[in-house]
């Protein structure tokens, strides 16, 4: 369940910032999943990646489209996938924003 609101806030998240589309991946990579979610909106500032996470922060764009929103879901997300022993990064996109989730396989789950 905590995952599924995971991909929920981040898919939240890219529809709420994007021009016209968002794009979801997911490939095996490093021993675990790659969950990617890109939008086409104005992006996040490389400044400002890691300020996404924090408690109660909201971008000035984000605030300009959508003035609701408590400034939690990114970081309860970051959270969410520490406590799977993953991660959740904001990385480089061409156009918009670029969300990373890794997730480490389970041990004697499917693939194993």
């Amino acid at each position: 369940m905590q995952l599924i609101r995971v991909l929920d806030n981040l898919l939240t998240n890219a529809q709420r910032h994007a021009e016209s589309s968002v794009e979801v991946g997911v490939e095996p990579a490093d021993e675990g999943v790659v969950v990617t979610v890109t939008d086409d909106g104005p992006g996040i500032p490389p400044a400002h990646r890691e300020r996404v996470f924090e408690r109660f922060v909201r971008l000035d764009e984000g605030r300009r489209r959508d003035p609701g929103g408590s400034g939690l879901g990114l970081a309860i997300s970051r959270d969410i996938a520490h406590s799977h022993h993953g991660t959740l990064t904001v990385e480089d996109s061409p156009r918009g924003a670029r969300f990373v989730l890794w997730l480490p396989l389970v041990s004697g789950g499917p693939g194993h």
